[in-house]
């Protein structure tokens, strides 16, 4: 494959975290520390999101799933979808001058559709995936590309959103959010559009409009696909926990905010766990290559919680963690091509936008969403007061939630994954089924 084609795929990711894992960093922080509305109202922002999300992911899907153009059935949302991405990221972190009232409708309006055109973009980056190459182990070494690159477009604003800010605000933090706002939605843009315009699809004999029923349909006895939604689930519910929480950690338990800059940049890490996916896999089964993954993750943040406030120590665990979600955050989008793989087989429809929809950004919003809105009322319950002392109920919040609490969605989900293996052994019948029934469509088209 043309490594343009590669470094273009990757740039999706880049330009979808860059934006995407800034709000799931910091809008809580944001919202309570700087927008200035309360820490419930602010959880309440997120539960409404999630049930909202419960309808757009599957739309987008289906939208995708019926989609036939010249541009290909994944890739044209990058074009259509990328300015209303852009201008909601920016809205969100706008700071109007608003009552109270007016502060936490525009906070939810803003985030209602900031999440709604993100799931336009994203839901193509997988759902492409399938279409971009039939070989399952050239599919894995593009999703570590893609991995890759969205580790970096989580990398720039997580560990120098803050320098930005201080930089562009010059003491004004609302000017400085706003500001960087506007700065990584121009890159994100960018980004984008050197994506539409090196990738292409394969695979468009398959790429017929499909009715919503039938994209349904491929759901049925497709386990595979509904095991790995579960786990992904918990992947997300632990890593966006465990981000939403840093920069309380750092500043009332640690007393240095900058140094969440500094846990954030080692997040980088994760390149080296998913440089050696594509090695693991020669050696073990995908399932626990996941799996282990996700148990080097949960190592890593139960360890910080007796790390006390030694910043290397911290620095030492967050880093294991790190590693460990470099894999378990990289296999699922790989493995997703493979159920919708399945589904053809068990189903005989090809829903790849459906599928890979609620198994990619459904997964990603529930799970980032929820993993804000849990920690959100724990902290709450137990008496935090955005930028005052905090009590010593409110501090034993704050380090559960940023040490136990992911480590506990991340075991979970490596006990989901057992039941998986099953499925994965039956990867290469499919594959070989699949081959033939399109070797056979051929034949007919060209003999008709």
């Amino acid at each position: 494959m043309p490594l343009a084609r590669v470094f273009g795929y990757a740039s999706t990711d880049t330009a979808g975290n860059l934006l995407y894992c800034m709000v799931t960093s910091f809008i809580l922080y944001y919202y309570t520390d700087v927008f200035g509305i309360s820490l419930a109202a602010a959880g309440t922002i997120l539960l409404i999101a999630r049930i909202v999300d419960a309808f757009d992911a599957p739309i987008w899907g289906f939208i995708i799933d019926r989609t036939s153009s010249r541009w290909g059935q994944s890739r044209p949302y990058w074009l259509w979808i990328t300015p209303f991405f852009a201008v909601f990221f920016v809205m969100l972190f706008w700071s109007p001058d608003l009552s109270a009232g007016g502060k936490f409708i525009w906070a939810l309006v803003t985030y209602l559709l900031f999440g709604i055109a993100y799931t336009g973009i994203s839901t193509p980056i997988t759902s492409i995936l399938p279409n971009l190459s039939n070989d399952s182990g050239e599919r894995i070494k593009l999703n570590s590309y893609r991995m890759v690159g969205g580790n970096i477009g989580y990398f720039v604003p997580a560990t120098f959103a803050l320098s930005l800010v201080a930089f562009f605000g010059s003491g004004n933090d609302i000017v400085g959010w706003r500001w960087t706002a506007v700065f990584i939605a121009v890159i994100g843009a960018l980004l984008l559009a050197y994506a539409f315009a090196s990738t292409r699809e394969i695979n468009t004999e398959r790429q017929r409009p499909l009715p919503i029923k039938q994209s349904v349909q491929a759901v049925r006895s497709n386990w595979p696909w509904v095991i790995l939604v579960a786990a992904f689930i918990l992947y997300w519910l632990g890593n966006s926990t465990r981000t939403s929480v840093l920069v309380y950690f750092t500043e009332y338990q640690l007393g240095d905010k900058n140094f969440a800059s500094v846990l954030n940049g080692l997040v980088l890490l994760q390149v080296l766990g998913m440089v050696l996916i594509p090695f693991a896999v020669k050696k073990l089964p995908k399932t626990r290559v996941l799996q282990v993954g996700f148990l080097i993750a949960a190592a890593g943040q139960a360890a910080m919680a007796f790390a006390g406030t030694s910043h290397l120590a911290l620095a030492v665990c967050w880093s294991l963690a790190s590693l460990g979600t470099g894999i378990a955050v990289s296999m699922p989008f790989a493995m997703l091509s493979d159920t919708v793989d399945y589904g053809e087989w068990k189903n005989g429809v090809r829903a790849a936008g459906f599928l890979t929809a609620i198994g990619s950004s459904f997964c990603i919003k529930i799970g980032s969403g929820l993993g804000g809105f849990i920690p959100s009322m724990i902290m709450s319950a137990a008496g935090y007061r955005a930028g005052q002392q905090q009590s010593a109920a409110a501090l034993s919040a704050i380090q559960f939630c940023f040490a136990w609490l992911p480590a506990i969605f991340f075991v979970a989900g490596a006990a989901v994954m057992l039941a998986y293996r099953r499925y994965e052994r039956l990867e290469p019948q499919v594959r070989s089924a699949l081959a033939a029934a399109s070797a056979e469509r051929t034949a007919q088209q060209a003999s008709a």
